[in-house]
């Protein structure tokens, strides 16, 4: 088995940002052919084919196994490879494990590794200003290249039990895509257990987040208590169910979502939205087209309830107020209203009765 070498000597193998990072050069390593790599090369290479860049591509890399796993594939599969590390800082010695990671995607043959080092904070918890923060490095330093993620099967899985857990409709329970903005996930049909097994073959031990096995996190549980309990009741195969689940309901999903574009636009004049175009489409339809139109028009973070409230000033009209949005301001709030059979959006403040 030939194991990637560890850069040795010279300067530190990995930029903390600022100038353009460190570049090892040269042809990258020959990596060994077990069926467990080959799967997830096979995997990168139909994400490119499908998903083509000139540029070459980005790689969230965490130390983990699935990230390791899809860096290796990448440099074999996808040209110039830039890993991007993050930092988080959340532990003691995160720093040397962000290090190691960064050496090793020079030992695969990347073009360049960069150190992210984030600050965590802001609402929603731990995972989700993690999230949150993580996100906007990648984007921040991904140099306009698409950023390949480590999302593997069982990933989609857990998504899908989240979505429906919290009843948050068709768009949770669709999933992950593979391609969605600047983030690809070539892995979403490999299973987790295959990233472990392709590390093996390259010879290397991942790191284990210590978060990734605590309790106290839902998707954790999930993965560790919940999938496997259901594997057992239903006599497995539950996670490649729940992924086909979401590439169906996907599919359902972007056929809405086109019907709706095309609604909004008959709907628009102006800044303004006509209700008796509106009213004549399915409720399903006529929601989407609303809730795009909203977005266009600088709201945020908008709930089913926000948009089923919303939905009423179409659908079950009696002369109700008006319906506040997020996206406000703090002194003002962003407020949905129908006038004369037209719906508008404005900021009102507490001053104008609001």
């Amino acid at each position: 088995m030939t194991t990637p070498p560890e850069p040795t000597g010279g300067p530190p193998p990995y930029s903390t940002g600022g100038p353009p990072p460190y570049s090892t050069g040269g042809p990258p390593p020959r990596l060994p052919e077990g069926p467990a790599l080959l799967e997830i090369r096979h995997a990168v290479r139909r994400w490119t084919a499908a998903h083509p860049s000139g540029d070459g591509v980005a790689v969230a890399l965490s130390g983990g196994a699935d990230s390791l796993a899809l860096t290796a594939a990448a440099v074999a599969e996808a040209g110039p490879v830039h890993a991007l590390v993050v930092d988080h800082r959340l532990q003691e010695g995160s720093d040397e494990v962000a290090r190691r990671a960064a050496d090793r995607a020079l030992a695969f043959g990347c073009a360049s590794a960069r150190v992210l080092p984030v600050r965590v904070d802001g609402p929603g918890g731990l995972e989700a200003a993690a999230r949150s923060a993580r996100y906007a490095a990648l984007d921040a330093a991904r140099a306009g290249r698409p950023v390949l993620l480590g999302h593997t099967l069982d990933d989609q899985a857990e998504t899908v039990l989240l979505g429906l857990a919290r009843g948050s409709g068709p768009r949770s329970i669709a999933g992950m895509r593979d391609r969605d903005g600047p983030w690809g996930r070539p892995l979403l049909r490999v299973r987790r257990a295959v990233t472990e097994r392709a590390c093996g073959e390259l010879g290397l031990q991942p790191y284990r987040d210590p978060h990734n096995l605590s309790p106290a996190f839902t998707r954790v549980r999930l993965r560790t208590e919940a999938l496997p309990l259901l594997e057992q009741i239903l006599g497995g195969g539950v996670a490649q169910a729940l992924a086909r689940t979401a590439d169906q309901v996907r599919e359902d999903g972007d056929v809405l979502d086109a019907v709706a574009t095309d609604l909004r636009r008959a709907a628009t004049t102006g800044d303004e939205l006509d209700t008796e175009v509106l009213a004549a489409a399915p409720p399903a339809v006529r929601r989407r087209a609303l809730r795009e139109w909203l977005q266009v028009r600088g709201v945020s973070g908008l709930t089913d309830t926000q948009l089923r409230t919303a939905d009423d000033l179409v659908g079950r009209w009696r002369g109700q107020g008006g319906v506040a949005l997020g996206g406000g301001r703090r002194d003002a709030r962003l407020v949905l209203s129908r006038r004369r059979g037209r719906l508008s959006v404005g900021f009102v403040t507490s001053q104008s009765g609001g």
